[in-house]
């Protein structure tokens, strides 16, 4: 019995992604010309006949962009999905947001879900650098970006900042403005961002001069309690820390709940520096150093590289780095 010629063997003869074939078949945007032809020349050689059933669920979601972030209560994703979502619509593609709560078995089940219902291409924000797993989603041939954070795991491109040297720039700010002592609440310990803000930290200890110290580092979970737990911890010690540099917004807030708790005004007691917009509190921005990321722009360039790994252009992994500011 001779096997049926399949997507995959069209796409091996056309020297493209499975992915590519599908959307040449189904009509789909943003397949570049030659790829067009190379797919169509190696349908012809090898006489390739679409399973109509097959085809209809292959095509169900063809322009249907995956984009599952770990926290859609953190402002910071709010401007970056709306660029992720401005890129697709430009496109012809539409967007499925998915929130994981940073809960590995949730973001698990959303991937499954990608991958059963084939879309086009993934956008992702990993709860863990190394035990986020992709594999079912590059087994089926779709495309993944991953913003603001990285695997460890999957060589897949990915769109952020330069943690380290904004968190150095951020530890130097504080020094100039005459702290000695800087507390760092630290995010999730998986988290490839709080690794690197906290080796910015430490970096920006050693460029000022300073010695680093363990007891000055208490990490949090990126989620208000857990930045007003770990404020209440740094505030405890004797000496308690002159400044607090805070890794995310919402810790942020959550550290600036304690120290209103405990009577002290910033920056006049203490001073702060934080990663991330805070122009969604009510003044907050207006009392700190902030590090801003260009939000929209992380959300906009993930979706146009995702686009053109859907179109089949085949490259080395391309890690996107923007810049960060301080202000």
């Amino acid at each position: 019995m001779v096997s049926r010629i399949t997507i995959k063997d069209v796409a091996e003869l056309a020297d493209v992604s499975p992915a590519t074939v599908s959307r040449v078949l189904n009509h789909g945007p943003t397949v570049a010309e030659d790829l067009r032809d190379r797919v169509m020349a190696a349908i012809r050689q090898l006489g390739y006949r679409p399973n109509s059933q097959a085809r209809f669920l292959r095509t169900r979601a063809t322009t249907v962009l995956g984009l599952v972030i770990s926290d859609i209560t953190n402002p910071f994703f709010t401007s970056m999905v709306r660029g992720a979502e401005d890129a697709a619509s430009k496109a012809g593609y539409s967007v499925v947001l998915a929130n994981t709560d940073e809960d590995l078995d949730k973001e698990q089940r959303y991937i499954e879900v990608a991958a059963a219902e084939n879309m086009a291409g993934v956008i992702l924000s990993p709860a863990s650098a190394t035990r986020t797993s992709i594999e079912l989603l590059l087994e089926r041939g779709i495309p993944v970006v991953t913003v603001d954070r990285r695997l460890q795991t999957a060589k897949v491109d990915r769109v952020g900042v330069n943690n380290v040297r904004a968190a150095q720039e951020a530890v130097i700010r504080l020094v100039d403005q005459g702290c000695r002592r800087i507390g760092f609440i630290a995010g999730p310990a998986e988290v490839t961002t709080a690794a690197d803000r906290l080796s910015g930290y430490k970096h920006g200890l050693r460029a000022s001069g300073l010695p680093f110290s363990r007891e000055l580092v208490v990490r949090g979970d990126y989620r208000i309690e857990g930045g007003r737990a770990a404020a209440a911890t740094l505030m405890r010690l004797a000496p308690r820390p002159d400044a607090l540099f805070v890794s995310n917004n919402l810790m942020t807030l959550g550290a600036v709940m304690t120290l209103r708790d405990l009577g002290l005004s910033y920056p006049s007691d203490i001073k702060l520096a934080a990663f991330d917009d805070m122009s969604w509190t009510l003044g907050l921005s207006d009392t700190m150093t902030l590090i801003s990321q260009p939000t929209y722009e992380i959300g906009r360039q993930a979706c146009e590289l995702l686009l053109r790994r859907i179109a089949g252009e085949r490259f080395p992994p391309r890690h996107v780095v923007l810049g960060a500011t301080l202000d």
